[in-house]
């Protein structure tokens, strides 16, 4: 297609045709007013703001809906085009109520700042102004639909970008809203925080920040999400060093301009009461709060007395810097066992990293999810998902449970963790030609087999995205987070960094019993938690990824190095310099470090990466009538989603109160069990007691228990044969 020329405010531009008047300005950097264009929506031409005069046409058009045409002139500026602008404004303003004293979108407002530039002092209007009705949307958005513009990018962005259709127009003519449909709340989208920043005016706001501060008292700091293995990029607002809001940060390469409601509202359980703000040292069996270096000495003396018996765990979601140091540290100490896998079973494999990109994922014909809720796992990589769906890619899914995704599945496999990879190897795409791309999700990574299951996955395309658990487990590959081999032994001293047992392992009783046996254990904390509290005899408060520097490694093996927004809670400091200053005070060489991105650089440049040779006896599974499967809930994925009210709530309106026994009706009706009756589940020599909800998307031979839920973690495996009787 080659380009045409057009003139828009006497500029000469070269331009492609099947362009609209307004893209090809704004690439040119001439601004064009607008409310309801968006440019990852559709057009849909309804606020006229944008109206342009065309040579040779009798009225002014709207830029966004007008496509270019050779020798084309536009002028955004003209007499003209400015009278029809500042008409249009007018007939905003007739209805809009005079909010902005009061209004959280103050500062930050499209049509306050359109009404500066194109509006008046005055108006012929004398009628009063109408009312609408606002709606509870949920925990995450608040509303005030009276200042509602009717721009639609609300509604666009349900249906065409989240997959949730959830808001739409009612009525007609002066009496039209934007309303929910059969008045639910906003819930189903795990993406739904995105019409906050889409709204150009202050009817859909943050619920969580609403009233906490305005837009010109806040810091912005660039970042990256802490969540997931995708690393979004964000910006941190902050008021006198504390963190009020996060709002998305523009990377066509990965998040495009959309943020997931995790990585958005999960900064409330930053300062949640159980927060840590001194260090404790554990005295006769009572903690007591201490001073920095009586902690550090205390727990330089636990760790030279254990020396090779020395075992250190992370949670996957620490900073490249962090595990670089706790590895370090350990194998000094002559110890060997490191690792950041927490919830996996098969501990012979080790995920590489993704031969495929997000943009890569969105171009393929053939897309097989296989052991993947990529919804709630990976929420962007699910929009991709659906991007190449809606394009005509196919979509197969391969699982545990039969899933309601926001895109068409042309075709899916539905089988019991004990029966998956034999039915995985009976697959074949069978689509020659076409570029085929295989997603591995948590459920897979998690699985008993899943050396097995990367294997297959292999055979069927080597274009893999490989979704892993935590913001960074590919970063701990490459700083050397994983044992030099598969060593069982009981250690006589452990270090958790940022590990809640209980919380973020696939066995959690069967590390709780270790570190019962164990003498020493040193734990560097967020937050309190219980049972690190009864087993420790060191904690040391560290900061988030909010008050520290560090590097996140994405899936894709993007580096992406970010700096410290919020000013230290308490006396909580950056776990990469606490493990420095143990490695000084145990007179270890190389922990002279003075800035994390020494630590950074000494990574790349040592190759630290290792690989765990693949041999060992696969695991079979025993005949059983039920098997396990132990998802991860999307709000309970680390410590501090875990405390961030407005998520938990949202994930309480979705799933009900968790845990519970989801199992097939059929299933339950056998074992006579009615729903929401308890029964026991039994996993080894553990039994738990929990209500049994109905669900007819799993197998029969299958029961859905959650993982990283207090209420569960006596059980011990996430996926395996599991008893279920009527209690």
């Amino acid at each position: 297609m080659s380009d045409i020329e057009i003139e828009i405010d006497g500029k000469k531009l070269l331009t492609q045709p099947d362009k609209m008047v307004i893209q090809v300005a704004d690439e040119a950097g001439i601004y064009i007013p607008r409310f309801c264009y968006h440019k990852h929506l559709s057009i849909a031409a309804n606020c006229r703001m944008c109206l342009v005069e065309v040579e040779k046409s009798p009225k002014t058009l709207p830029a966004c809906a007008t496509p270019v045409m050779a020798g084309m002139k536009v002028f955004t500026r003209s007499p003209k085009a400015l009278a029809a602008q500042r008409a249009v404004m007018e007939f905003l303003l007739i209805n809009h109520p005079l909010d902005c004293p009061i209004c959280d979108q103050g500062g930050e407002c499209e049509l306050q700042d359109l009404s500066l530039g194109y509006g008046r002092a005055d108006s012929y209007y004398v009628e009063g102004k109408r009312s609408v009705k606002d709606e509870n949307l949920g925990p995450l958005v608040a509303t005030e639909m009276t200042r509602c513009i009717q721009c639609s990018r609300c509604i666009r962005f349900g249906q065409e970008i989240a997959g949730r259709p959830e808001l739409g127009f009612a009525g007609r003519g002066e009496h039209s809203e934007v309303r929910s449909y059969l008045e639910k709340s906003m819930l189903h989208s795990e993406v739904s925080g995105n019409i906050i920043d889409l709204c150009p005016v202050g009817a859909l706001t943050s619920k969580p920040f609403r009233f906490t501060a305005r837009a010109w008292e806040l810091q912005q700091y660039p970042s990256i999400a802490p969540h997931d293995c995708l690393g979004s990029h964000l910006n941190i607002h902050t008021r006198e060093g504390r963190v009020m809001r996060v709002v998305p940060r523009e990377n066509n390469n990965i998040n495009q301009v959309w943020l997931s409601d995790r990585d958005r509202f999960a900064y409330e359980g930053l300062y949640h009461s159980d927060r840590l703000t001194k260090p404790l040292v554990k005295k006769q069996g009572r903690w007591q709060e201490t001073d920095w270096q009586t902690a550090l000495n205390a727990a330089a003396v636990g760790l030279k007395k254990a020396g090779e018996g020395l075992a250190a765990l992370s949670h996957p979601s620490a900073t490249l810097e962090e595990f670089y140091l706790l590895q370090k540290l350990t194998r000094a100490l002559g110890a060997s066992f490191v690792d950041h896998r927490l919830r996996q079973s098969d501990f012979t494999f080790v995920v590489p990293a993704s031969s495929l990109t997000l943009d890569e994922l969105e171009k393929s014909d053939v897309i097989v999810l296989i052991g993947s809720n990529i919804q709630k796992e990976q929420p962007l990589a699910a929009l991709r998902v659906r991007k190449a769906a809606l394009k005509g890619a196919q979509v197969i899914s391969i699982n545990m449970q039969d899933y309601d995704f926001n895109f068409k599945v042309t075709s899916k496999i539905i089988a019991a963790p004990h029966r998956f990879v034999s039915e995985l190897e009976k697959f074949n795409v069978n689509e020659p030609g076409k570029k085929v791309a295989v997603v591995l999700g948590a459920l897979s990574i998690n699985h008993p087999e899943a050396r097995n299951i990367f294997k297959l996955a292999e055979k069927i395309s080597d274009s893999l995205l490989v979704l892993t658990e935590g913001a960074n487990a590919r970063g701990a590959h490459l700083a050397g987070m994983l044992p030099s081999a598969i060593d069982e032994r009981e250690r006589t001293a452990y270090v958790l960094l940022n590990v809640e047992p209980d919380l973020d392992c696939g066995n959690p009783q069967g590390l709780i019993q270790r570190l019962e046996k164990a003498d020493c254990v040193i734990a560097l904390s967020i937050f309190k938690n219980d049972i690190v509290s009864e087993h420790a005899d060191v904690i040391f408060p560290i900061a988030p990824f909010t008050e520290t520097s560090g590097t996140f490694v994405n899936t894709q093996n993007e580096w992406q190095t970010f700096k410290g927004a919020a000013s230290p809670y308490g006396e909580s400091r950056p776990a990469w310099k606490v493990l420095r200053v143990l490695g000084n005070l145990l007179h270890l060489e190389g922990f002279d470090y003075t800035t994390s991105e020494e630590v950074r650089d000494e990574v790349k440049s040592k190759k630290t990466e290792i690989t765990l040779a693949s041999n060992g006896a696969s695991f079979t599974y025993p005949k059983t009538n039920f098997s396990r499967i132990g998802e991860l809930p999307i709000y309970a994925t680390d410590s501090i989603t875990r405390r961030a009210k407005a998520l938990t709530d949202t994930q309480t309106l979705i799933e009900g109160e968790l845990p519970v026994i989801r199992m097939h009706p059929k299933a339950a009706s056998a074992l006579g069990i009615k729903e929401n009756n308890e029964a026991y589940a039994k996993q080894d020599q553990a039994k738990v007691r929990l209500p049994v909800r109905f669900d007819e998307s799993l197998p029969l031979d299958a029961v859905w228990i959650p993982a990283a839920m207090r209420g569960t973690s006596g059980l011990p495996n996430l996926f395996g044969p599991i008893e279920i009787e009527k209690a």
